[in-house]
């Protein structure tokens, strides 16, 4: 019988380690097919739908991120935000679709859009409760939540 070294064991712990981590993201993971389009979701991702163009071609899909701010923030804030967590804030179409699809994975409260509004100084906003759109001025602190458009 061969003698088993300290290093061998920590070189089969750190391979079996890879592997671990290896198979939570694959099963962490869901696939969904669109027709001309694959949409891979990670962990805690939500598929809204597509997005069409005036003409009714499919503009993009929409994917709500995991992700979450931990506090309100203006407009400017959630941008950021947003670009932070690999995301943007949705178009007011965005998040149209995203309270048909996605309402229950939405906090019930307004949340920025990323479209400003005709005076400068103001953005909309989507109420995620009642699916209501306005806008309010940018430095009033609302809700984020960040998508990825595919």
């Amino acid at each position: 019988m061969s003698t088993i070294t300290l290093d061998e064991i920590q070189a089969r712990q750190t391979e079996l380690a890879t592997l671990i981590e290896q198979y939570r993201t694959q099963s962490a993971q869901r696939v969904i097919e669109v027709p001309g389009t694959t949409v891979v979701l990670q962990a805690g991702e939500h598929y809204a739908g597509s997005t069409l163009e005036p003409e009714g071609m499919v503009k993009h899909d929409i994917v709500l991120l995991a992700a979450r701010p931990d506090r309100r923030m203006t407009w400017q804030d959630a941008m950021e935000w947003a670009a932070s967590v690999g995301g943007q804030l949705p178009d007011r179409q965005e998040q149209a679709l995203l309270f048909a699809n996605c309402k229950q994975h939405l906090q019930g409260e307004w949340h920025w859009s990323s479209e400003e509004h005709e005076n400068a100084s103001a953005a909309w906003h989507c109420d995620f409760f009642t699916g209501y759109q306005s806008y309010s001025r940018k430095s009033y602190e609302g809700c984020a939540v960040a998508v990825r458009r595919v």
